[in-house]
């Protein structure tokens, strides 16, 4: 019975599970929570904090000298900036972190467009992603920019800590727009743009679907209280690691309401999205993984019930309101600066029906995002269900919501810890060569609620569609 170790490593929290090898079975668990500082656009963490609450988690475990193996999920894009001795020189700039929109833009100006940047790279730059937080630091602090030595993601940081070893994976490697889904590789022509002038050496070796990043150091054992020599995983991005967690084939779409929206899917061929809606990511199998983010989910959501002084659950049956929750700006549509937008509302409008209307505003983005992978990906399977998961699954309000607006069937698995559980199978993977997805499969992963399709609701789809049309001008970037 080997006993091995997931990790997530998320913005607000690092949570370990350790999971029987065989059966699947979750033995025990931890948590330790992050502290994200920033105002304004800025959102940022120091990458020691990762470090000690990667300890913490695993010690709450209680089981942690028991595994075999360990891989890490992490949260994607974050720029670390290490000095020479593998010390980071700033905190963390985050996903989230809307800073960079200016330098997002001028990366795009710099060469021939977006279409430019979604067929060499396969992603458009946007403020969340990793090549635009190095354009700002080399123009807003570039005596930082240049004492760098080397350059890691969050994933990456804690692997180089547990290993030694510069390392990161395609999946995590595909959101830093400087490494293709068309080359496999670093694109020269991006590191050498104007804005960017980097050095490949001060990036990580990408590795393989099942490619080790090397084994635990006596340092680092030490430190986490986990046994020395131990392989670890390649780990991946958070989006990557819950579609392993899933067992994800390719046609099958995947919703997850966290404190952000994701929507994608696992696709067999690359995708190329010109329009930036869609980032053509790789994924952690060898595939590749269609993906749209919002930056306002069930944050935002919990914002209007706190606001209005109802239970998050308490929402009419239909509404002529319409909430466009953008109140961190938005990453999709890309409007970094929007606000907030309320419409519809009358002397009779009820607080459970704009709650409704937030619910199905901050709903839309990643349903209409859907629409776009069906486009430009391998295609969506026409039955298939889609795969609620986040914290927001497990809210009936929140089911019933994108039921209604996407009129699909829902199934939402009762294993809410996608990301530990897809690195999990890649740890599981370092000791059995398997694929992570199989081992994931076999664990059944995906078992949950299940809803059958209800009648799409397309008034309500039409007067959002409206409003966003209407508020366009106030929103752009």
């Amino acid at each position: 019975m080997p006993l091995v170790a997931g990790i997530d490593c998320s913005t607000q929290s690092t949570k370990a599970l350790i999971t029987d090898l065989d059966s699947g079975e979750v033995v025990a668990s931890g948590r330790a929570d992050h502290a994200v500082s920033g105002t304004g656009g800025a959102r940022e963490t120091d990458p020691e904090v990762w470090w000690d609450a990667l300890r913490s988690a695993l010690a709450a475990t209680e089981r942690s000298k028991e595994i075999s193996a360990i891989s890490i999920g992490g949260q994607q894009h974050g720029l670390v900036v290490l000095d020479d001795r593998g010390r980071p020189l700033r905190p963390a700039k985050l996903w989230n972190d809307t800073e960079s929109a200016p330098d997002a833009a001028a990366l795009v100006a710099a060469t021939d467009g977006a279409a430019w940047w979604a067929d060499r790279v396969g992603i458009v730059p946007v403020a969340s992603f990793t090549a635009t937080k190095w354009a700002w630091l080399r123009r807003a602090e570039p005596d930082v920019a240049a004492a760098t030595r080397a350059i890691r993601l969050p994933h990456d940081f804690l692997n180089e800590r547990l290993t030694g070893r510069g390392t990161t994976d395609r999946g995590d490697a595909s959101g830093t727009a400087w490494w293709s889904t068309a080359t496999e590789d670093y694109l020269e022509e991006v590191l050498a743009l104007d804005q960017l002038q980097l050095d490949r050496a001060l990036l990580p070796h990408v590795l393989g679907p099942q490619e080790s990043a090397g084994d635990v150091t006596a340092e680092a054992a030490a430190h986490l209280g986990i046994p020395a020599g131990i392989p670890v995983g390649p780990g991946t991005g958070d989006n990557a690691a819950a579609a392993v967690g899933l067992g994800l084939e390719p046609g099958t779409p995947v919703v997850s309401l966290g404190t952000s929206g994701t929507a994608f899917m696992t696709s067999a061929t690359r995708v190329v999205d010109p329009s930036g809606t869609v980032a053509g990511f790789a994924d952690a199998t060898g595939r590749f993984l269609p993906l749209a983010a919002t930056l306002n989910c069930t944050l935002a959501v919990d914002r209007v019930a706190t606001w209005l002084g109802l239970d998050r659950e308490d929402v009419a049956e239909r509404t002529d309101v319409v909430v466009l929750p953008f109140f961190d700006g938005e990453r999709t549509p890309n409007y970094p600066s929007a606000a907030g937008t309320i419409a519809g509302l009358r002397h009779t409008t009820a607080p459970n029906e704009i709650l409704l209307a937030a619910y199905q505003g901050a709903a839309l983005s990643l349903l209409e995002a859907l629409d776009v992978i069906d486009r430009h990906s391998s295609g969506i399977s026409v039955d298939a269900p889609i795969v609620l998961v986040g914290g927001g699954a497990q809210g009936a309000a929140w089911r019933r919501v994108v039921g209604e607006l996407s009129g699909r069937p829902i199934v939402a698995p009762s294993d809410t810890e996608l990301v530990a559980r897809g690195a999990a199978a890649q740890a599981a993977s370092m000791l059995t060569a398997r694929p992570p997805e199989q081992i994931a499969n076999g664990w059944e992963t995906r078992a949950g609620i299940e809803i059958p399709a209800a009648e799409r609701n397309e008034a309500a789809l039409a007067r959002m569609r409206r409003t966003i049309a209407a508020t366009e001008a106030l929103n752009s970037p």
